[in-house]
């Protein structure tokens, strides 16, 4: 290993894989001083203790920052607005969440004057690209240690013992609680255990942010989301924090079951993985945007926007957030939503989210015109519209039913387009 390397700076989440680098990386690297960080984007831990395993571990510091505003703010909101959802299911919850830790990293090592930062995500996985690619963006200078794929511990079950035979702290972490999770403010993530086989059905216990829907209560939640600018900025008309309207609606959610989704993906690697994921204010959000948008978007910018929003979930589930692709969707997406301002009204049962009402100051949808009854839209309108709207459709038939060049033809289109021969 490079002799070079004096002081490393390692994404630190307290979990088994993390705690074994810091002793493996002093190993390594000639006794080299490791600083961990951890970023506080929404997980429940015991923060106190948390300082003290790193420690434990071999870590000289560790430095907790708190980033649950600015995550809600200038991460899950953006992505929120541009409608982002990755092969249809998957809302994001980890993807969005590894530039803005990667983004604190790459400020501490500045700060502390390291030579390398490193993380602890294996070579199968998508975190190591969001990683890497950050560093790549706001530290290029720095060197990039990866362990996992280096080193020669293959599974979990040897990162159990690697950690036991050097005294490692390991809290709940055992082969029997074998699976691999994220949680932060907008999700959690399960993976690994039986879930490996696709034909398994998750296990009832797994789940740990939302109730199941046997569980949830019998009758309907009613609840109204406002939203200025295609941000949410209130539940029932009171206005709420970014933060606080995210932890909320995860309350909600959760007791009625919302946001659990079982996704078979497409990893930026190749291959595919099985994850469960519990997304229960996302899933409500995205429902609510998305009913609101039907009715304040016109046609094209709507059509535009469902185009972008693929890209946008693709650029970010490949960890590629801070470039100027993805800031330049961001602005098309800003200006589309200049408009997308009102209030959509849900009910939720038993894992469903059903919209029950929308209203927007800015509503392109009219009544009037939209009415079956009596109204101001004149029906003789439309003769002149689907005349012209399908003259091409009309040529192209006619001319594709004639092998020849004969008068035939000309005199259909002629009679087609309304003049007529005396």
């Amino acid at each position: 290993m490079s002799s070079d390397i004096k002081k490393i700076v390692l994404a630190y989440s307290g979990g088994l894989d993390t705690s074994i680098i810091i002793p493996w990386l002093r190993e390594n690297y000639n006794d080299a001083e490791v600083i961990g960080v951890c970023t506080n984007v929404g997980q429940e831990e015991d923060w106190d203790q948390l300082e003290d395993k790193a420690k434990a571990s071999g870590a000289s510091k560790l430095h907790i920052i708190d980033v649950r505003d600015e995550f809600v703010e200038d991460f899950i909101y953006p992505m929120l607005r541009a409608g982002a959802v990755y092969e249809g299911k998957y809302l994001l919850g980890t993807s969005v969440a590894r530039p803005l830790q990667a983004k604190h990293q790459v400020q501490v090592a500045i700060e502390e004057g390291a030579d390398a930062v490193a993380h602890g995500c294996t070579g199968k996985g998508n975190d190591q690209v969001r990683f890497e690619l950050t560093y790549k963006a706001l530290g290029p200078h720095l060197q990039v240690i990866a362990p996992w794929r280096m080193w020669d511990i293959t599974s979990r079950e040897q990162a159990i013992d690697y950690a036991k035979q050097r005294g490692i702290p390991l809290g709940d972490i055992s082969k029997k609680n074998i699976y691999s999770r994220d949680w932060n403010l907008w999700h959690m993530s399960h993976e690994g255990g039986e879930l490996e086989n696709t034909w398994n059905r998750p296990n009832d216990e797994m789940f740990l942010l939302t109730k199941s829907p046997k569980e949830a209560p019998d009758e309907e939640t009613e609840l109204t989301i406002d939203f200025e600018k295609g941000l949410p900025v209130g539940i029932d008309g009171k206005k709420l924090k970014p933060r606080e309207l995210v932890e909320k609606l995860n309350d909600i959610g959760r007791e009625n079951a919302i946001g659990r989704t079982d996704l078979v993906e497409t990893r930026i690697v190749g291959m595919k993985s099985r994850g469960v994921y519990e997304t229960p204010a996302g899933t409500i959000l995205y429902r609510a945007l998305r009913e609101l948008e039907m009715v304040t978007l016109d046609f094209d910018t709507l059509g535009m926007k469902n185009q972008l929003a693929l890209k946008y979930a693709d650029v970010i589930y490949a960890g590629k957030w801070f470039t100027h692709f993805r800031e330049s969707m961001d602005a098309y997406m800003r200006q589309a939503a200049e408009y997308v301002t009102g209030s959509v009204r849900l009910a939720l049962y038993k894992g469903n989210v059903i919209i029950t009402g929308r209203t927007s100051p800015y509503s392109l949808y009219l009544e009037d015109l939209a009415s079956f009854g009596e109204s101001s839209y004149d029906h003789k309108d439309a003769t002149g519209f689907i005349k012209l709207y399908g003259l091409a459709t009309g040529v192209a038939s006619i001319v594709h039913r004639h092998d020849d060049s004969a008068d035939g033809p000309a005199r259909e289109m002629r009679a087609m387009a309304g003049f007529h021969e005396k």
